[in-house]
């Protein structure tokens, strides 16, 4: 999640939630996201599995390109980026107010395309996290059938993505999702390193189906006074 230290770079600094390097974990992401059909799952892997279908993880394999901007507001301070994306050709290109950089995650990459593939997979890693419960296959998933949801304490079911201790930029990072009976996330947790105290809380709201995707289009923290939200999404299918 990003960030702003002055106006944009401390917005994007606070808000980052997730900026790993290329990893398995990105790699089975950007190849074959919903391959889950014929495995042996555990409980809690198929939890996962049914929270990522909920909002469409059985529809990745036509998706053939996605478009979003993503924006940050805290206080006055505003920050965006717009990206192209061809999840099967590993194809990226980011739009920024100062930038355009286009490149191949599956090819070598220079600092400029790798400092812009930090920032790709914080953005896009927003737009469907969810969807990482089945892609993230070095994660470990616990599951708590019965949870407070930390803005609006409400019960509802919590399940929780915690990455390996090592690789990646964040190692050790969890995320707990609070969802309901439908599986559709309502809240998260974002925890650096595992930590127990939190790191980012945000609400998940305004879902929009997408050619089958549906994606929270607006996340605001618990005091309200910090929203990250997309717009211009497109999900392309062939």
């Amino acid at each position: 999640m990003k960030y702003i230290i002055t106006t944009v770079a401390l917005m994007l600094t606070m808000l980052s939630c997730k900026t790993e390097n290329k990893s398995e974990s990105e790699s089975v992401a950007d190849n074959d996201m919903a391959q889950t059909t014929t495995e042996d799952l555990s409980p809690e892997q198929q939890t996962g599995k049914d929270i990522a279908m909920a909002s469409g993880a059985d529809e990745w394999d036509n998706v053939s390109e996605v478009q979003f901007t993503f924006n940050v507001d805290r206080g006055e301070n505003h920050m965006e980026r717009s990206w192209i994306w061809n999840p099967k050709s590993h194809d990226v290109k980011m739009m920024s107010e100062k930038d355009t950089i286009s490149y191949n995650r599956e090819k070598d990459m220079d600092s400029t395309a790798t400092n812009a593939d930090k920032a790709f997979i914080n953005d896009a890693y927003w737009l469907m996290p969810q969807m990482h419960l089945v892609w993230d296959k070095d994660a470990t998933i616990t599951v708590q059938d019965t949870a407070t949801a930390p803005i609006s304490n409400e019960k509802m079911k919590k399940i929780t993505l915690t990455y390996p201790d090592q690789g990646g930029y964040t190692p050790g990072d969890a995320y707990d999702f609070f969802y309901g009976d439908d599986n559709m996330i309502k809240e998260w947790i974002y925890r650096k390193g595992n930590a127990s105290e939190y790191s980012m809380v945000t609400t998940w709201d305004d879902y929009k189906d997408y050619n089958g995707i549906d994606i929270s289009t607006m996340h605001s923290s618990k005091d309200g006074k910090t929203k990250l939200y997309f717009t211009n999404i497109d999900v392309k299918t062939e």
